[in-house]
């Protein structure tokens, strides 16, 4: 496992752009006195997570790319696709459901891809990660055809090669 090690200041302003952009749209207000408390907000969280050593050299190992816009448009693609399925389910008279929990082993040894996949799982409409621990994802599905198409390991093929070397 990497030594966690102090962001460089590339990665410093990236992650307080990243921030402040965040706070702008979600916020909603431009007057002073807020966008000051918003600033000042983004710059204390900076600070500490820097003092902290929160983020190591593999939370930057995710560059943005192709391999990483192909991605994001296959989950936005199994996106709409299950919530489709789902929308079936529930307006159907019977709700043909068939929830259970099912443990799938994330493809690679690093927290950072493990995050991503529980994300990407919990994203796609009736699936819901409920744990991740040791490379082991908990899964909640709401029909058998979720819980096998996410055994099926696709999800977990395409994560894995986010961070394959091009």
């Amino acid at each position: 496992m990497n030594q966690p090690s102090s962001p460089t200041l590339q990665q410093t302003v990236l992650l307080s752009a990243i921030l402040a952009l965040a706070w702008l749209l979600w916020s909603g207000l431009y007057k002073p006195l807020i966008l000051g408390f918003g600033l000042l907000s983004c710059v204390l969280t900076v600070i500490v997570v820097r003092r902290m050593e929160f983020f190591d050299r593999e939370t930057y190992s995710l560059q943005p790319s192709i391999k990483l816009l192909r991605y994001w448009l296959w989950l936005l693609v199994e996106i709409a696709h299950s919530s489709v399925a789902v929308a079936k389910v529930v307006l159907n008279p019977s709700l043909p459901i068939s929830p259970r929990v099912v443990r799938v082993t994330a493809p690679s040894d690093q927290s950072f891809n493990q995050v991503i996949l529980g994300n990407s799982i919990t994203l796609t409409p009736g699936t819901l990660t409920l744990d991740i621990f040791e490379g082991t994802l908990r899964v909640h599905t709401l029909t058998d055809e979720g819980a096998r198409a996410l055994l099926s390991g696709e999800m977990l093929d395409r994560v894995g090669q986010l961070s394959k070397d091009t």
